[in-house]
């Protein structure tokens, strides 16, 4: 097996991680409420790449990878785990599972506008017009298609709920931007961000809900967030991009995540899924697609 089909052997697996995602968010969110399932999945994320860690050999240098950038490391653990979770968390807790996930995927957006004052880049017409293109989609997504008819964002869940969405994207988008300048082994760097994230998520449960008790079955669904979304998938996914001589190929083969999602999300959460769901969802892949495309040399 050659290295380009072990790096999409992952890249297929990561998918179908992210795939499960939507549905177990949901899940766990009819047993928790946000904050706990933030601090349950981040808890059980933290103990497994510890584990991994230690594993590799590696502990003896996460002090030192801290000492290289402390601040951007408490910076980057504030908004994830933190910030980004809570947000995305809220989203989840207020829309159907289907518009937030799809909304999360307009992130890419959020990191083109974000880069024009934060990295000082130009923003061309061609990467505006993707902008517009995925921002109509998930206009359609949160109206359901009826876009002359905004009285469907016009009540205070769904409102903030598109909130928290958005807001999702625009953190992890500032997580991305600062993330590029952290140095040093990424899953040693992936715990200290959640080391130093930790402390804002035990003092928002311990002010906003309560550690215990909670149900067993919203327990074992922000275990499998922790491992999945926060743990193997990332793992999973470095590996498809250390393998991969054609990065484009691999990172085209996580936007199946989506779609298979749906396929969980009808099934296991029984939500009848909207063809506008399906049409902003195909609106915002091909900007993002296209947007990526216009970024390679």
């Amino acid at each position: 097996m050659t290295n380009n089909t072990k790096a999409c052997c992952y890249a297929l697996a990561t998918a179908l991680m992210w795939s499960t995602i939507a549905t177990a968010f949901k899940t766990a969110l009819q047993h928790l409420d946000p904050p706990q399932l933030v601090f349950w999945s981040v808890i059980t994320s933290t103990v497994l790449l510890s584990i991994i860690v230690v594993i590799r050999g590696k502990a003896g240098l996460i002090a030192s990878q801290f000492r290289q950038s402390p601040k951007l490391f408490l910076l980057l653990g504030l908004l994830n785990p933190f910030l980004y979770h809570v947000a995305l968390f809220g989203a989840y807790d207020l829309l159907p599972a289907q518009q937030a996930q799809a909304l999360n995927y307009s992130w890419p957006m959020a990191l083109t506008l974000l880069a024009v004052p934060l990295l000082g880049r130009k923003l061309s017409t061609p990467s505006l017009l993707c902008c517009l293109l995925a921002y109509a989609g998930v206009l359609i997504i949160c109206t359901r298609g009826d876009v002359h008819n905004l009285q469907a964002l016009a009540s205070g869940a769904n409102q903030t709920g598109v909130l928290f969405a958005l807001a999702s994207t625009l953190i992890w988008a500032l997580y991305w931007i600062f993330n590029t300048r952290r140095a040093g082994d990424p899953i040693i760097g992936l715990l200290l961000c959640f080391l130093c994230g930790l402390p804002w998520v035990i003092a928002t449960v311990a002010g906003l809900s309560s550690f215990w008790p909670i149900a067993s079955e919203g327990l074992a669904a922000a275990a499998y967030v922790g491992l999945m979304e926060m743990g193997f998938a990332y793992i999973l996914w470095l590996k498809a991009l250390k393998l991969a001589d054609n990065t484009a190929l691999v990172s085209n083969i996580s936007y199946l995540s989506p779609f298979l999602s749906l396929i969980f999300i009808t099934n296991i959460l029984g939500e009848t899924i909207y063809p506008a769901t399906y049409v902003g969802l195909v609106m915002i892949i091909i900007a993002v697609l296209t947007q990526q495309r216009l970024c390679r040399p």
